[in-house]
């Protein structure tokens, strides 16, 4: 009976303590403007999912080597 008010309880604190994490809401932007250390970024329509103080992870688009002979 220990063992299982002790699984109950931790699968509840597990369950607890992982729901205060926040998804990242994605999408592509375009860069509009860049003054000093500001950057604008122009999203469309993901913008709205996004508030004011969200922390944005910026990855830019690779480019592909061009081959020649």
């Amino acid at each position: 009976m220990l063992r299982n008010t002790t699984l109950l309880l931790a699968t509840i604190a597990m369950f607890t303590l992982t729901s205060g994490v926040a998804l990242a809401v994605s999408g592509k932007c375009t860069v509009t403007g860049i003054k000093d250390s500001v950057v604008t970024l122009d999203c469309g329509k993901t913008a709205a999912k996004m508030k004011v103080g969200d922390e944005v992870k910026v990855k830019t688009a690779k480019k592909n080597a061009i081959e020649g002979c």
